[in-house]
């Protein structure tokens, strides 16, 4: 019977922890996470040392868009978002900011179904490879993915292109 019981005690911890991992947010494909850098708003901005203002996701990321992408139009799919993780939101939800910044937010549909923010227009993604919140090492970078090019620019509140940090990319992925 104690066995019974240790089992059963088992199976409800392990029950109840997935259920709270689950709950944290996990690692999605780039949702705008609860819980960090502007009171859970999309996009917010943040200062980053020898960049400046930049655009950041609610988890104090910053954001970047692609040259390539204009109008809506998204290119970064496939092997490319396992590097540039889309900013997205549930389905029929608007993205929130500041009320300086909220008149240029958008949603774009991607290939795939989701909606993903877009700023000015231009899709926004965050570089996997930063190390964390106040960090940019994706500006200025350049590569490639299922035979599409592209240069990435750190997004910031008077633009999404542009950029003054260059990270010497030039990979292909």
């Amino acid at each position: 019977m104690t066995a019974i019981r240790t089992y059963s005690a088992l199976v409800v911890l392990t029950a109840a922890a997935v259920l709270a991992l689950s709950a944290c947010g996990g690692s999605d494909t780039g949702g705008a996470a609860a819980g960090a850098a502007s009171a859970g708003q999309t996009v917010s901005t943040a200062t980053v040392d020898g960049v400046g203002e930049v655009l950041v996701d609610s988890q104090g990321d910053a954001l970047y868009s692609p040259d390539e992408e204009t109008g809506g139009k998204v290119l970064c799919t496939g092997s490319c978002v396992s590097i540039w993780a889309p900013l997205t939101l549930p389905v029929g939800a608007s993205p929130t900011a500041g009320a300086d910044l909220r008149t240029k937010l958008g949603i774009v549909q991607r290939p795939d179904g989701a909606q993903q923010v877009t700023y000015d227009g231009k899709p926004l993604y965050r570089f996997v490879e930063d190390p964390g919140p106040g960090t940019v090492t994706g500006n200025d970078f350049s590569d490639s993915f299922d035979g599409k090019d592209f240069t990435w620019h750190v997004a910031s509140p008077g633009s999404v292109s542009g950029g003054s940090t260059p990270s010497g990319g030039g990979y292909g992925y």
